[in-house]
């Protein structure tokens, strides 16, 4: 998103006058569906650029990060608009890949429509199932488009089959592809289509039927049945309307190396796709938290945007990318900067709560990594803003006499953890600006300095996304560090009762330090906690100092009595003692109560606890098998399974330890269909073997 002058083609005008030229179209599918080549292709057809790039060379618009160009597939969000028809379409690219959903579901929330890309030769799978549910959790308006027509293998209708068997009834090709000699020539419209051949004609008349069933005019299918003729005019507008309520999807083909149904495409995307105006906008509040009033798509309404992706550019610092929900975005202008993360979230969001009055720097529209300026930005549209230090995505930027806060999109519970360490000082020095900047840019991204066992961690959600932040720290930042294998914090108990004396007793002359006490310890129920008593007889340890040998206890405690790991789950009860009347300290009996207790943890066993984590692992009915077997194998403890539709939910305890590469390994073992959640719920004894095994790395 670097400010470079575009390369498109110069005789568009980017500049919208209002919401009903507006349409902003998202690109969703599983990776190499063809979703970047596709969207080439379509600027190409609309002249916004002279040819078509190509993923593989690294030529395209919308993959320009050098990490996008190395892998040779889409890792963020990309935005690059045309003109077609009078109308400005802003098409939003986005990853296809598990581990970027964050970026999707960016997309989702800056556009108001979706394309759902689906390759003809290779149909729908477990993935391309997730993606599509992502749209229907928003409510998305889409059309789905079967592309890779060309294919070797491609299957129009055998994909078209598995999409409608998938997603429904609802879902209708509005187009469909015309061969001859076995070569893709065209399309033929089954709108306005007629003398059609039987297959045709009897998709045409589902698809009108399909059409007609979502249309306000109850009289409508009575009038067809009876075999009055619609009018295109009457069946699109209804097509419309029906796909503002996402109850219904039309299909088309396309061949993006050829282009063949990408005019057609366009000409959808403008007639038929829902403009900003009807779209549902987020909700909003005051920064108070109370509720403001809604928003409409309206440019002299109040100002209110989102960010929707951030940059920090070594060259021009912060970039933001932004949508316009109501009012009109002026250059030069001053913006309320909020982020009430946590208020939505809760303080494990990893971004603390702001509220800045910035100035908007540069306004731009985006095309890729290029740029157009811009003098304002009217509802509806989508901009870049240069040079807000503060905002960071997902912030809403408002009116500074009228500030609002939008509620965030759902982001992704990032569940695969990276300890890192600095390779060098100077990598040292520079880490916490970048992963500052680096968790602005991503909320899907969670940094978590671990206070106990001194990590750095960087909760991910999975091995690609972890590999493009770490590209970035070092290729964006110049800050180099090394993985280290993730430590999980462990706990010690005592396996038994035991009895102490601990004697701190230091006479050198001078003032000396005199402390004796005597205590017992037993373990208490998981859980339990610590607890403290006293049975002193004759004020042998007088009441001054009770304190300080709890205190010491306590503090003895957190540094562990065998391998260096908090104590839990005792009680700890002061039985008697000796004091001097000069010598006797509180530091002293306190150097005495954590003496007593590591003496006491010499006498008896010492337990090695483990966090069991409960987790909710969701799957297709298919898959429970091999999840349970997966979670046996993890020494997990099955708790029950729900049932959710066509999917599984199965809960279970499973240590912490073993849930490590969970993410990884279990969208692997689903084909990408698994999901989980997870929370600490207790810590439990670990076998003596895996306990040995530990202490010999601690």
């Amino acid at each position: 998103m670097a400010d470079k002058p575009s390369a498109r083609s110069a005789h568009h005008d980017l500049q919208a006058s209002g919401p009903d030229g507006i349409r902003n179209v998202v690109l969703v599918g599983p990776s190499a569906a063809g979703k970047t080549t596709l969207l080439e292709t379509l600027l190409a057809t609309a002249g916004a650029i002279p040819r078509v790039g190509s993923v593989v060379d690294g030529s395209t618009v919308c993959d320009f990060e050098d990490s996008e160009r190395t892998h040779g597939r889409s890792m963020g969000l990309a935005v690059a608009p045309v003109r077609h028809k009078g109308t400005k379409i802003n098409f939003v690219d986005t990853p296809g890949y598990a581990d970027f959903v964050g970026e999707l579901r960016a997309g989702l929330r800056a556009a108001d429509s979706a394309l759902f890309v689906v390759a003809a030769n290779e149909g729908v799978d477990h993935a391309t199932t997730g993606l599509w549910h992502e749209c229907a959790e928003v409510a998305m308006p889409r059309a789905v488009v079967v592309t890779k027509l060309d294919h070797a293998r491609a299957d129009y209708p055998g994909v078209l089959a598995q999409v409608q068997a998938a997603f429904g009834e609802k879902v209708l090709p509005v187009y469909l592809p015309v061969h001859e000699d076995g070569a893709l020539v065209g399309l033929r419209g089954l709108i306005s289509g007629k003398d059609l051949e039987d297959e045709a004609a009897e998709r045409r008349g589902a698809l009108i039927e399909g059409i007609i069933e979502e249309s306000e005019d109850e009289t409508l299918m009575d009038r067809y049945l009876g075999g009055e003729e619609i009018g295109a005019d009457v069946l699109v507008a209804d097509l419309e309307r029906a796909m503002e309520r996402a109850s219904f999807h039309p299909v088309v083909p396309v061949c993006a190396t050829t282009a063949v149904g990408c005019a057609e495409l366009l000409d959808l995307v403008v007639d038929g796709f829902p403009p900003p105006s009807t779209h549902p906008s987020p909700e909003v509040f005051l920064p108070s938290g109370a509720a403001a009033e809604p928003l409409t798509c309206d440019p002299g309404g109040p100002l209110v945007a989102e960010v929707v992706k951030t940059t920090s550019d070594p060259y021009v610092g912060r970039v933001s990318l932004a949508r316009v929900f109501s009012g009109t975005l002026d250059a030069d202008s001053p913006v309320h900067v909020s982020g009430h993360f946590s208020s939505f979230f809760g303080a494990g969001s990893g971004h603390d709560d702001h509220d800045d009055d910035e100035r908007v720097g540069s306004l731009s529209y985006p095309f890729g990594q290029h740029q157009e300026p811009a003098k304002r930005v009217v509802a509806g549209d989508i901009a870049v803003i240069g040079k807000l230090g503060r905002a960071e995505t997902g912030d809403t930027l408002s009116a500074v006499d009228e500030p609002r806060v939008l509620r965030p999109w759902n982001l992704p519970q990032p569940l695969h953890p990276v300890a890192i360490e600095a390779t060098t000082k100077s990598d040292e020095d520079k880490l916490s600006t970048a992963l500052g900047r680096l968790a602005a840019e991503d909320p899907s991204l969670r940094i978590f300095n671990d206070p106990e066992t001194h990590q750095l961690v960087l909760w991910t959600m999975g091995e690609a996304h972890a590999e493009a932040a770490l590209e970035r720290l070092r290729d964006r930042f110049g800050v180099s560090v090394d993985t280290v294998e993730v430590v999980v914090p462990l706990r010690e108990t005592f396996g038994g009762k035991a009895t102490a004396l601990g004697r701190h007793v230091k006479q050198s002359g001078g003032h000396g330090q005199y402390a004796v006490c005597e205590i017992e310890v037993e373990p208490l129920p998981q859980g339990a906690g610590f607890e403290f008593a006293e049975r002193v007889v004759g004020g042998a340890v007088p009441k001054q100092f009770i304190p300080s040998v709890e205190k010491g206890v306590r503090a003895q405690m957190e540094r562990g009595v065998r391998n260096g790991y908090p104590v839990v789950d005792i009680r700890v009860t002061l039985t008697g003692g000796k004091a001097h009347s000069v010598d006797s300290s509180d530091m002293a009996f306190q150097s005495a109560g954590a003496l007593a207790l590591r003496e006491a943890a010499n006498a008896t066993s010492i337990v090695m606890l483990e966090p069991y984590d409960e987790i909710a692992v969701t799957v297709p009915d298919a898959m429970v098998g091999t999840v349970m077997s997966d979670l046996s194998a993890r020494r997990g403890r099955p708790l029950g399974t729900d049932q959710e539709g066509d999917r599984a939910i199965i809960r279970a305890h499973v240590p912490a330890r073993e849930l490590t590469h969970y993410a990884v390994d279990l969208r692997s073992s689903t084909h990408g269909s698994g999901s989980f959640t997870r929370r600490f719920d207790h810590y439990e004894p670990m076998s003596e073997d895996l306990a040995r095994s530990v202490t010999s790395r601690s």
